[in-house]
């Protein structure tokens, strides 16, 4: 498997994210990245964000209406606003079982 450098936009996006507790979306992140960087592309944002989250360095946490971004790793459950969209963490134990129980497959929760 090819090895994966980590380049200045890639740090650039990870802080980004790290940088914010509200779950942004992949826009939001490229609009506080290209605040620094105007030279950086969505594509390069987008790119940099899946990748991330498929390395583990940060959470693709699925909605219906945007897919949005979390650096916080452990198991732990989210709330969808529906009336503004708003993400937000529960401040509950992680249980397994509810998942099981509720027929969900970690689509709020990671």
């Amino acid at each position: 498997m090819k090895q994966q450098r980590n380049t200045k936009q890639r740090q650039l996006v990870l802080d980004a994210v790290r940088e914010r507790c509200d779950h942004p979306s992949a826009n939001q992140i490229y609009l506080d990245v290209r605040a620094i960087n105007d030279k950086i592309s969505r594509g390069t944002v987008y790119r940099n964000l899946n990748f991330l989250a498929q390395n583990g360095e940060l959470l693709h946490v699925k909605v219906s209406n945007t897919d949005r971004f979390d650096c916080r790793l452990d198991f732990h459950y989210h709330l969808l606003c529906t009336e503004c969209g708003a993400v937000c963490d529960v401040p509950l134990s992680y249980h397994a079982e509810l998942d099981q129980q509720f027929g969900l497959k970690n689509r709020l929760c990671h």
